[in-house]
């Protein structure tokens, strides 16, 4: 099934180049479905490299998926044209009386400051607020996963001596969660913070599991199901070429560890995390779909009770 995006969304037009099954606004209205709606509040600087690396993974699956854009109600975006914000996007402020069944948040470049001093810090908690009552399942990413967790669990980050970077080997510690359902033993995602949540620094008795982590970068993978949301800390949307991008971006100080081959920045990376990438979107779209009520109302009831199929 395809995912559906606003009409002429740049994205649409890339990933339909890539065999993505895009669906066009006039033509999903012809069809009596009843898709996953899925809210994604894009915090990233570059706005369409990020839509359209999320898009990608979501519009993978045999499930018919409604997106819509969000944004930060009163924050500026200097790298995004006004344009392309005003055709796409939404503030949250229009969007909170809406469910969705599905609602990722974003990283955002500013984890090496305080959450207080993040000047949409107060939006941020009320976000994290309404996705206990508005929305089903909830996939934090990167600096928003570490922001949702000091919000519901009050979880401080803490500095890292040097930046976590590269294409780092994780292990699979919960084979059974649905969430890795089909993944290996060990695999690999792309780092890229400077910051991290420790497991010694976790909440005991608030049923919060571990489903990745690894020796070199610490967490990736934490499942609060008391939350309906996963925190994962690193990065399977990105691109091939993102980790070269953010090692020419900063001078080429410091090598992606594991990513050029032969440590080697003049060879093109290989990208092999990709199908990584689709099966965790995959199994997280699933296991919305299973648990998800059809009836929009009544998201935000507990999972136990939300048990109807949407179709």
């Amino acid at each position: 099934m395809p995912i559906k995006v606003p009409d002429g969304l740049p994205a649409g037009r890339l990933l339909e180049a890539e065999g993505v099954h895009v669906m066009r606004e006039a033509d999903a209205m012809r069809q009596d479905i009843r898709p996953l709606r899925i809210g994604l509040l894009n915090l990233m600087p570059d706005k369409i490299r990020t839509e359209t690396q999320f898009i990608r993974l979501l519009g993978a699956t045999p499930l018919q998926i409604e997106l819509s854009l969000v944004r930060i109600t009163d924050h500026i975006a200097r790298n995004t044209s006004p344009v392309h914000l005003a055709s796409f996007y939404r503030p949250w402020a229009e969007v909170r009386a809406e469910k969705f069944d599905g609602f990722i948040v974003t990283g955002a470049p500013v984890e090496q400051m305080d959450y207080e001093e993040v000047r949409y810090w107060r939006e941020m908690r009320d976000v994290f607020a309404w996705t206990q009552t508005n929305v089903h399942a909830t996939l934090a990413i990167c600096w928003a996963a570490q922001a949702a967790l000091y919000h519901h669990h009050g979880v401080s980050k803490r500095p890292l001596p040097r930046k976590a970077f590269g294409l780092i080997r994780h292990a699979n510690t919960a084979p059974a969660s649905p969430f890795l359902r089909g993944f290996s033993d060990g695999f690999r995602v792309p780092v890229s913070r400077w910051t991290e949540v420790r497991r010694d620094d976790l909440p005991a008795g608030r049923g919060i599991q571990v489903l990745a982590e690894s020796l070199e970068s610490g967490l990736c993978l934490l499942h609060d199901p008391r939350r309906r949301s996963l925190y994962m800390f690193n990065h399977l949307e990105y691109d091939t070429t993102t980790l070269a991008e953010e090692y020419a971006r900063d001078g080429g100080g410091q090598l992606p560890v594991g990513y050029f081959p032969g440590d080697d920045p003049a060879r093109p990376p290989e990208n092999t995390w990709r199908s990584h990438a689709h099966l965790f979107f995959g199994n997280w779209l699933n296991e919305m779909y299973q648990s998800t009520p059809y009836d929009m109302a009544r998201i935000g009831e507990p999972v136990a009770e939300a048990v109807d199929l949407a179709c």
